[in-house]
């Protein structure tokens, strides 16, 4: 039944992390990185604890080394791959982002074969390539030679920390095995979360000029904290538990998908045939990676 759920989740839980596209692109102006990301993550703490808590009660209170993989965790999930995602939307381009970002479930395949022993088969890994095709083909807007000719900035590094950090974010949740189901655990991460946000975000709020937040701050704040934040990784930490970092990793690469459709719907942004093309590698590419092994 869970393992079912999970891979029902699967064309779920990227529709989930694409709002993250339409509170990037709205943020600047309205709040500041940091900001957004400890109230993103505050808010989703405060819809966790009260189903949190019965947990705890349930299965014990979290065990010193649950404490410190949290703030591990934390630091890499809700920091990093929080405020600097925000800090890095502000000068690069989509397509820098995109590119970057289809690394992520490549590197968590390869680390996880070599470091979590979890092997890919011939099936899978073609899956990945198509996937990774798509994905390509999608940010490029059907021009992959334009690669070439991209131009790097400051916030490609922002981007790049943030891409390797949810790698290893990804990799660690699966390793770091707890005894606290997923959604007692991704709450205690996001607690910890929120406590290295926290004098983080005061600081920002000293060193940035005219720093605000705004009524339509807020509201990002809590689009980012209900879908990216609680429904996408409480979604995405369920599917690892259950089918690995290597299958659930693949999943990222429907982002751009549904990042297309919120564009079109959202800013007015007009759909292509690149769309098109690209959803005809990564659907299937997705399938071949995570569809259910074959019973003996």
């Amino acid at each position: 039944m869970r393992r079912s759920l999970a891979y029902a989740l699967i064309p779920v839980t990227p529709a989930f992390w694409s709002a993250n596209y339409y509170v990037a692109a709205k943020a600047p102006g309205e709040i500041e990185p940091h900001a957004l990301a400890l109230l993103r993550w505050t808010f989703a703490l405060s819809v966790m604890l009260p189903f949190a808590w019965s947990a705890f009660r349930r299965h014990g209170m979290p065990s010193r080394r649950d404490w410190i993989d949290s703030f591990l965790l934390g630091g890499l999930g809700m920091w990093i791959c929080g405020a600097f995602v925000y800090y890095g939307g502000r000068s690069t381009s989509a397509l820098n982002i995109g590119l970057m970002y289809a690394l992520s479930p490549v590197l968590i395949a390869v680390f996880s074969a070599l470091w979590l022993k979890e092997r890919l088969n011939l099936r899978q890994a073609l899956g990945v390539c198509l996937a990774f095709m798509g994905v390509v083909w999608i940010v490029t807007r059907g021009a992959p030679l334009a690669i070439a000719g991209i131009r790097w900035v400051e916030g490609d590094l922002w981007i790049a920390v943030a891409v390797l950090c949810w790698t290893a974010y990804s990799l660690l949740l699966r390793q770091r095995t707890s005894r606290l189901d997923p959604f007692a655990r991704l709450s205690l991460i996001t607690a910890c979360g929120v406590l290295l946000l926290i004098p983080l975000t005061w600081l920002e709020s000293q060193l940035v000029p005219g720093w605000h937040i705004t009524g339509e701050g807020l509201w990002l704040a809590l689009i980012a904290a209900l879908l990216p934040g609680f429904g996408a990784y409480q979604a995405y930490s369920f599917m690892q538990a259950q089918l690995g970092a290597a299958r659930t990793g693949v999943v990222l690469y429907l982002g751009p998908l549904y990042a297309g459709l919120m564009g079109w719907l959202l800013l007015d942004q007009a759909i292509g045939s690149f769309h098109f093309i690209g959803a005809a590698l990564i659907l299937p590419g997705v399938y071949l990676v995570t569809m259910p092994e074959a019973k003996a």
